[in-house]
C-alpha cells in the first residue's frame, strides 16, 4: 500500500491540483501556511518537496513573487551596499553589474537563477578580454547581494557559493632596489623638490598615494616619533543632482551636480576629500629619527609659505599642500612621481611600487612579517608574505656584497 502524502494533495472543483504546506509559525502564533495549486498533481508535489527542504534548513522562502535579478541588484546597490561602501564603488559596482550581468541575467527571477547563469557571465567576460581581476570583482558583487537575498529569506540558496570562484593569477611585484630608491630620493633633493619629504614617507613607510596626500599635522607626533594614519585623501566624482534630467552624460557636467558624502567625510576642493582608511589600514606607526629631521624642515618650509601668501593661505593642516596650503591632485603627485623616476635614471614603475618597495626592504632586514602587515596595513597577512621571496633576494644580494667588502681575502684581487 502506497504510503499516505502528508500534506495531502487533492484536485478541486477548478480542476488544478491543491496542497497546505505549513512552513512555522506566524508572529500572532497561528500556523504559517502555504496554499500551492497546479495543473497536475507531479507539479504540486515537487512544489511540496521545495517547500518542506526549506523547512528542515531553516530557509524558507517568503511568499509572493519575487524579484528578478535585476531588480534585486537595484534594491542592493541603492539601499543594502551604501551603508558599508563607498559612493566611488557603488559607482563601480553599477557599471559592471550593467555591463555585463544586468543585459545576460538580469530576467531571470532570483528562484530561477542557476549557476550555470554565472558562468555564462563569467566566461563571455573571459572572452571578452577582461582581465581576471575584473571576473572576480563582479562574481563577489554578485555573491554579496545574492547572500543578502538568502538572508532576507527571498531565496532558499546562494547560488553563486555552488560554484568556484574566478581565479586569479599573483601578479609580481616590481619594488625598486635599495640604490633605486635612494636615486629617487636624491633627485628630489637635489632639485629642492617642494613636500620632497612626502617621498621618503612614501618609500620608508609605505603609505598609499591617498594616505600620504591626506596625512595632517595634528595626527603626526614629531616627539614621540608617531605618525597616525587616520585620513587619506580621495577624488570622488560628482553625480547628477537632477534626477537625470540634464541631459548631460557625467555628473561633473550637470547644472545641479552633487557630491555624495558619507559620515565623517571633509570636503576639500574639487571633488577632493578626507576620508578615513577602510578595514585596518587605519593604524599608527614609529617615524625613523632621519624622517624626523625631514617633517621638520617640512613644516617650517610651510610656515615661511603661510607668511607669504598671507590672507590666500587655506589652512587644512596637511603635511603636503601646494603653496597656498590646499590638497595636491593625485594626478599631479603621479607626474611629480614620473618626473623623479626620470630625473634620477630610474626604470619606469608604478607610483604604488613605492609602497611594495618599503614592504620588501623592511622584510629584506629582518622585519618580521606581522610587524611589516601592521605597519603597511595589509589587512591579510599572506599579502604581507607574498613579498617575502623578493625581500629574500635582496637580503642575499645584500650579504653578498657584504661578504666581497668584509671577507675578502687579503691576497684576492
Amino acid at each position: 500500500m502506497p504510503r499516505r502524502r502528508n500534506p495531502a494533495i487533492s484536485q478541486g472543483r477548478d480542476g488544478l491540483w491543491h496542497a497546505w504546506v505549513t512552513v512555522g509559525t506566524k508572529p500572532n502564533g497561528r500556523p504559517d501556511q502555504r496554499h500551492i495549486k497546479r495543473g497536475s498533481a507531479t507539479e504540486v508535489e515537487e512544489r511540496v518537496d521545495e517547500l518542506l527542504s526549506q523547512v528542515r534548513a531553516g530557509a524558507v522562502v517568503k511568499p509572493g513573487r519575487l524579484p528578478t535579478l535585476e531588480q534585486w541588484i537595484e534594491v542592493y546597490l541603492e539601499t543594502v551596499a551604501p551603508r558599508r561602501c563607498d559612493p566611488t564603488t557603488i559607482v563601480d559596482y553599477w557599471s559592471k553589474m550593467r555591463t555585463w550581468v544586468i543585459p545576460m541575467v538580469g530576467k531571470n527571477r532570483l528562484d530561477r537563477l542557476t549557476p550555470e547563469h554565472l558562468d555564462t557571465v563569467y566566461l563571455r567576460m573571459a572572452r571578452a578580454g577582461k582581465a581576471d581581476s575584473t571576473i572576480l570583482k563582479a562574481h563577489r558583487i554578485l555573491s554579496r547581494a545574492l547572500e543578502i537575498a538568502y538572508r532576507r529569506s527571498l531565496v532558499g540558496r546562494n547560488v553563486a557559493k555552488l560554484i568556484d570562484a574566478p581565479t586569479v593569477k599573483s601578479i609580481e611585484v616590481a619594488p625598486l632596489t635599495e640604490a633605486e630608491a635612494l636615486s629617487v630620493l636624491a633627485a628630489a633633493e637635489v632639485m629642492q623638490r617642494r613636500n620632497r619629504a612626502r617621498w621618503s614617507v612614501c618609500l620608508a613607510l609605505g603609505l598609499r598615494q591617498g594616505e600620504a596626500l591626506g596625512l595632517r599635522w595634528d595626527y603626526v607626533d614629531l616627539e614621540e616619533r608617531v605618525i597616525r594614519v587616520w585620513w587619506q585623501l580621495h577624488h570622488r566624482a560628482f553625480m547628477h543632482g537632477c534626477g537625470g534630467t540634464c541631459g548631460r552624460k557625467r555628473g561633473g557636467n550637470c547644472p545641479d551636480r552633487t557630491l555624495p558624502l558619507r559620515s565623517g567625510e571633509l570636503v576639500l576642493r574639487d571633488g577632493l576629500i578626507l576620508k578615513e582608511p577602510k578595514g585596518k589600514s587605519r593604524r599608527t606607526i614609529p617615524v625613523p629619527v632621519e624622517l624626523v629631521a625631514s617633517l621638520k624642515a617640512q613644516r617650517e618650509i610651510q610656515d615661511l609659505e603661510k607668511v607669504m601668501a598671507g590672507a590666500a593661505y587655506e589652512d587644512r593642516g596637511l603635511v603636503f599642500a601646494t603653496p597656498t596650503g590646499g590638497p595636491i591632485d593625485p594626478s599631479i603627485d603621479h607626474a611629480d612621481w614620473k618626473d623623479l623616476l626620470r630625473i634620477g635614471h630610474v626604470r619606469g614603475t608604478r607610483l604604488h611600487d613605492g609602497r611594495h618597495t618599503a614592504a620588501t626592504l623592511l622584510l629584506a632586514q629582518g622585519v618580521k612579517a606581522e610587524v611589516v602587515q601592521e605597519i603597511l596595513g595589509h589587512s591579510d597577512i599572506r599579502i604581507t608574505r607574498g613579498y617575502i621571496h623578493v625581500a629574500s633576494e635582496m637580503a642575499r644580494d645584500a650579504t653578498d656584497r657584504m661578504g666581497k667588502s668584509l671577507l675578502r681575502r687579503p691576497d684576492a684581487p
